[in-house]
């Protein structure tokens, strides 16, 4: 034996300089691991207790467009003439007659209370009005209708304290609280109990399915350490949020679960490639290095792409996707910093006893010799018939999203929370028992003048399925007048504008836009905007369809430019969007079958309306796309790292699917499993989250990645690789690369300790 004392020559010296800079850089790294550790530690903490107030920051519905007609038609009526539409509603049900002296005097003192609130205008009610649309037609059950003046965050607070006052028994009469605003509020109380029900099913679940990946408690456990960081920071960034912009209840629901599955899926990534550079006999500082090279690269760019992808979400003027938006691009950044910085710190801490707790060979996953995997052989497979093999997958995913092609659009209503919820119920009675009321009230403001106010609301009234107008001049059906201007009538107009209230005689939503749409086409004496809800849902309608270009236009162009900074090549960022665009076509066909049609709706409970919120495929599209670019970018990556190794592009197909395609499907069916948590919300259209995004998900890492993607490169060879000489000197210089792999250095005590010869 002897020692290796002596440097032969300058290249040894270099070594030894190296691995004594990398020694030292590990030791200072470990050191700070624990660091890390305990400032993250103290973070999360610190966001958890700022999210516990989240929920009296978020509010609910955000699905108006704040610049459209019927927006700016609300903010004239509330500013101008300190009124707004009904939105609050107070069903009053007695054991007798309503007509009963001691109940309508009871009705009449809460009535009376009501109308002296702050910040409550506009109260009418049977007993003041004697109107026979506010008295059921049993005769036992009579409305009081109010307007809650304010934002809808106001609205939302001041509902609450509203609901809890007037709630309940009044003497002989029983009180149950409704109306639009009562709806919103419960939407926010439901995604509260939802978000907490969504993370109580995933976690135990997810930790199951990671000790099938890993076979150890130790690396199952690591993932949801990550996963809970990332959501306690991403809640309180949140919280965060809300005090320099509004935000919508939903958005919570969605950073929960989407933190929880990013977080799981970076760190799925990250492992395993750290247990891969152990098992080739690496050291746990060069391990790690070497895991973060890769891996670690890897994680950023699909952070980014999945970021880009839900920033086309902040296009939208909509407040509940551009919630969406926010809590995605949070979400993003928050679990990428956490897995690039927490895990390599316990990596660094735990070495090689990650594969501690090992729980048997049923846990156990098999690691199979090269060449001899699953994805090589379906790789190979596909890639010998590349162009049948496509050619029937991509007509399988197209027939699947035949459905969509018959999408109605339509804004959610009462029927997308649960039967058993009390807004829900109150609404169903109102349509059951009541003629038209005010509850579903139009209104048309004239902010620029009010001559020729008469002739005005007789043609108003005569639209179909108008039952009454009120203005400052009186009020009028079918083209009369049913009364002289009142002293109820005066409060419709200023010295300079007017406002019409426009009643239907119907509650069906499907009228109710048709009156919207008809009373918008009546010809105004002066400039004249018509709001309500309904007019609401039709201005969200053409908000969303008209910025979809633009936002569909924006992360096309940026995750083109962000895979071509990946890979160097100006084909395989096309290729990479046409197929994970091609990968939601069951995604949408599911949406409209299931939740439009109604098919599956007994088994998921909710009530089948006929149509799809547009909403819904918006925000869809930006998660699951995001979802679809971030598994793009595991594979090319490893694909991308065995080309520049071998120089040919079948071999580095099959054996770039090899080495991560196990990972890929692991990670595509950990998130799934998380995502199935939506379907516990009692939201409809929260539900479709439950199907549509694991769908898009299993799609795009099984029929895509392990189909399409190999018939697609083997078709285009060497092309995949190909960019103009220009854009490669511009790749060359601001392109992204880890370096030369090559073997992992040892540690520098390694080459310190005596060599046996």
């Amino acid at each position: 034996m002897f020692e290796l004392t002596k440097l032969t020559n300058s290249s040894d010296r270099q070594a030894v300089a190296t691995l004594t800079i990398s020694s030292d850089l590990q030791a200072v790294a470990t050191r700070r691991s624990k660091w890390i550790l305990g400032i993250f530690a103290g973070l999360a903490l610190v966001m958890g207790m700022l999210s516990s107030t989240l929920f009296d920051k978020v509010q609910g519905g955000g699905y108006s467009d704040p610049g459209g007609e019927a927006s700016r038609a609300t903010e004239i009526l509330r500013d101008t003439f300190g009124a707004a539409p009904p939105n609050f509603v107070l069903l009053v049900r007695t054991d007798g007659s309503v007509d009963d002296p001691e109940s309508a005097s009871a009705a009449v003192e809460l009535a009376q209370t009501l109308k002296d609130e702050p910040s409550v205008a506009g109260v009418t009610s049977y007993w003041m009005d004697k109107s026979p649309a506010l008295r059921s037609d049993d005769g036992k059950s009579g409305l009081i209708v109010a307007s809650i003046l304010g934002e809808e965050g106001d609205v939302d607070q001041r509902v609450g304290g509203l609901a809890d006052r007037y709630g309940g028994a009044h003497g002989p009469v029983e009180v149950r609280v409704g109306g639009y605003a009562m709806l919103l509020h419960e939407t926010v109380k439901q995604s509260e109990k939802d978000a907490v029900v969504g993370e109580s099913i995933a976690f135990p679940i997810t930790l199951i399915a990671l000790l099938f990946v890993f076979g150890g408690l130790v690396a199952a456990s690591l993932p949801l350490v990550v996963a809970a960081v990332t959501v306690m920071i991403t809640m309180g960034a949140l919280y965060l949020i809300t005090l320099v912009t509004d935000l919508a209840a939903t958005a919570t629901n969605v950073a929960t679960l989407l933190g929880l599955g990013l977080a799981i899926d970076y760190s799925l990534l990250i492992i395993s490639r750290y247990r891969d550079e152990l098992a080739a006999g690496a050291q746990t500082g060069p391990a790690v290095a070497a895991t973060m090279r890769s891996a670690g690269r890897t994680v950023a760019f699909s952070a980014v792409t999945v970021a880009v992808a839900i920033s086309g979400l902040l296009f939208f003027p909509l407040l509940a996707v551009r919630s969406i938006g926010y809590a995605g691009l949070a979400v993003a950044v928050i679990a990428a910093t956490v897995s690039l910085t927490v895990l390599p710190a316990i990596l660094r801490l735990l070495g090689s006893r990650i594969d501690r707790g090992q729980l048997g060979w049923f846990f156990r996953p098999q690691r199979p010799a090269p060449g001899e995997g699953f994805w090589h052989r379906l790789a190979v497979f596909v890639m010998r018939k590349p162009m049948p093999i496509g050619l029937a997958v991509t007509a399988f995913l197209l027939l699947l999203g035949t459905p969509f092609l018959g999408v109605k659009l339509g804004f959610p209503d009462e029927r997308a929370l649960p039967e058993s919820m009390n807004n829900r119920q109150i609404t169903e009675i109102i349509q059951r028992d009541f003629a038209a009321t005010d509850t579903n009230g139009l209104f048309v403001v004239l902010p620029d003048g009010k001559s020729g106010l008469d002739a005005y609301a007789r043609k108003l009234s005569e639209v179909d399925n108008v039952g009454r107008v009120d203005t400052a001049t009186g009020s009028y059906a079918h083209g009369g007048q049913l009364a002289p201007p009142m002293t109820q009538h005066a409060h419709f107009e200023t010295q300079d504008a007017a406002y019409l209230s426009v009643t239907p005689d119907t509650s069906d939503p499907g009228l109710l836009d048709r009156v919207a749409k008809d009373l918008r086409a009546v010809p105004a004496p002066s400039p004249a905007l018509v709001g309500g809800i309904a007019a609401a849902s039709a201005d969200s309608l053409d908000a969303v369809t008209s910025a979809l270009p633009l936002a569909l236009a924006y992360v096309v162009i940026v995750m083109l430019i962000v895979l071509f900074l990946l890979t160097g090549s100006v084909v395989l960022p096309l290729v990479a969007i046409v197929l994970s665009a091609l990968s939601l076509t069951a995604t949408f066909g599911a949406l409209v079958w299931i939740f439009q049609d109604g098919h599956l709706s007994g088994l998921l409970d909710f009530t089948v309306t006929g149509d799809l919120p547009p909403t819904v495929p918006v925000m869809l599209f930006g998660v699951a796309f995001g979802l679809a670019m971030d598994y793009q970018v595991f594979l090319l990556s490893r694909i991308l790292e065995e080309y520049e190794r071998t120089g040919k592009n079948e071999a580095a197909v099959a054996h770039g699917l090899e080495k991560i395609g196990r990972i890929v499907t692991a990670a595509a069916v950990l998130i799934s499993l998380v995502f199935l948590g939506f379907l516990a919300s009692d939201i409809t259209f929260m539900k479709s989250f439950g199907i549509g995004l694991p769908l898009a998900v299993l799609v795009d890492a099984t029929l895509v990645r392990g189909f399409l993607l190999p018939a697609v490169m083997k078709l285009l060879g060497d092309w995949n690789w190909w960019a103009p000489g220009p854009l490669e000197k511009l790749h060359e210089r601001f392109g992204f690369d880890e370096g030369p792999s090559g073997p992992a250095l040892p540690d520098l005590d390694d080459l310190r300790r005596p060599a046996r010869v």
